[in-house]
């Protein structure tokens, strides 16, 4: 969420950088104006009301002292009238405060200066590239082709299962797959310095809405409607009352939404809190599925495992002081770059244009790596900075060392995604007879296989 002083005092230079984003700057000068303008009215009137009471209150006294009880009566009257203009303008100042919150909440980030402009992918600027794609001299198979023929992923039992965009993994590429989850959280852990963390997939709409905007983006989630749930309060009035009917035991209803990536808890951990200026940085890796209804994407990707309802992914997430963020976003990019580089995977490292980021980013840099079967690159890591945007919704702030509280900045980003990643192993490590090499650093993982065909 933007900072309200930053608006109000520097409004034009924060329109322009929303401009790159390609919003309507105009339009948000008008409502935010609009909003101020109604905050200073209701504001000046409560001051105006505040004062003639107060002096009407003195005024009571007054009379009292001279003995004058019919005029301090009259006086009492008024001021019980000015005391309702004020309960009644207080009721006004909480709606327009509540107006600009959900204004503010449904702005953007605004990017960094050296974050290109653009309207789509198509302007994204190439950092680096690591790695040379191989040539081959047989016909490249795709990672659906591979995967059926090794019988190791199986689109028609999850069509049965669950629908389109859902795989079922069996045998070899199962175990293909686990062991990229582990190889990735044993590399983030025991050399980048990682805390391994385990999170819950069902969160609340508030953790939902502290990283990114809910009511934006709420068409893209699974939400799960949890019935009658107690909260901690109400179990324990029931435990300390056995002779509550069940029928009668209070109840509150309970809506989850099943996380898009661990980015959503794992960043919550910090919300309404102050951390420790010792304690950072805060550095979390976690492996979980990811789910995603993929609305608005009809049609895009509909074969294989590139785009579906779940998948895991391996996020690295950094909490850090303001002045270390810029340096923790590009060591937290090239933590995700050494995975793809332990497996030998040709990538390019994009910096996305304004067009391309995401609500909550600042800055954002795409890892895409190399498909041979679509001979081209795919991303396959999302690495973002936010600043103090995600901790700002959040309320995550820390103690500097002058004792002052400030706003955390936050970082995250995929260490990577094990799907697309098992995907680029499949194609990048075909082989002419069928079989798929296994990457050298995963042969530990693998229980010393070193290559999967339809036999194993």
């Amino acid at each position: 969420m933007l900072d309200i002083q930053q608006l109000r005092k520097n409004l034009p230079e924060v329109l322009a950088g929303l401009k790159r984003r390609g919003l309507d700057d105009a339009t948000l000068r008008a409502e935010f104006i609009e909003l101020e303008e109604k905050r200073k009215d209701v504001q000046s009137k409560a001051e105006y009301f505040q004062s003639q009471r107060n002096a009407k209150s003195k005024e009571v006294g007054v009379a009292i002292a001279k003995g004058d009880l019919a005029l301090a009566e009259v006086i009492k009257s008024e001021v019980k009238e000015f005391a309702e203009e004020l309960k009644d303008l207080e009721a006004k100042n909480e709606a327009v405060q509540q107006e600009m919150a959900v204004f503010l909440r449904t702005i953007p980030n605004i990017p960094r200066p050296e974050v290109p402009t653009g309207k789509s992918a198509d302007e994204n600027v190439e950092v680096r590239k690591w790695g040379t794609p191989k040539n081959y001299d047989f016909k490249v198979r795709d990672h659906v082709e591979i995967g059926e023929s090794l019988g190791g992923i199986d689109f028609d039992t999850a069509a049965k299962l669950s629908g389109a965009r859902f795989s079922v993994l069996k045998g070899g590429v199962a175990r293909l797959h686990r062991a990229l989850g582990q190889f990735m959280l044993n590399t983030h852990t025991m050399e980048h310095g990682y805390t391994e963390v385990y999170v819950p997939y069902m969160v609340k709409a508030e953790c939902i809405d502290g990283v990114t905007s809910l009511k934006k983006f709420e068409n893209d989630l699974f939400s799960v409607n949890a019935g009658s749930v107690y909260t901690t309060e109400e179990l324990s009035k029931i435990e300390d009352d056995k002779n509550i009917p069940g029928a009668l035991r209070p109840k509150s209803e309970n809506k989850f939404y099943l996380i898009s990536t661990a980015e959503i808890p794992v960043t919550n951990f910090v919300r309404d809190s102050i951390v420790d200026l010792k304690e950072l940085p805060l550095k979390f890796a976690c492996h979980s599925p990811c789910f995603r209804s993929e609305a608005g994407s009809y049609g895009k990707d509909t074969r294989g495992m590139i785009r579906q309802h779940q998948f895991d992914k391996v996020e690295v997430v950094q909490i850090v002081h303001p002045e270390k963020s810029a340096e923790a976003h590009e060591q937290l990019v090239m933590h995700a770059e050494t995975i793809l580089q332990k497996l030998g995977l040709p990538y390019r490292t994009m910096l996305l244009c304004t067009g391309d980021m995401g609500f909550s980013s600042a800055k954002t840099y795409d890892l895409e790596v190399w498909l041979p079967a679509q001979n081209t690159y795919r991303e396959i890591s999302s690495c973002s900075n936010y600043e103090a945007f995600q901790a700002r919704r959040m309320m995550a702030r820390f103690k500097n060392a002058q004792g002052k509280t400030e706003l955390l900045h936050t970082i995250n980003g995929s260490g990577l995604a094990v799907g697309r990643t098992l995907v680029a192993v499949l194609e990048n490590y075909q082989n002419a007879d069928g079989s798929v090499t296994i990457p050298q650093v995963l042969v530990p993982y693998m229980g010393g296989v070193t290559a999967l065909d339809a036999a194993k």
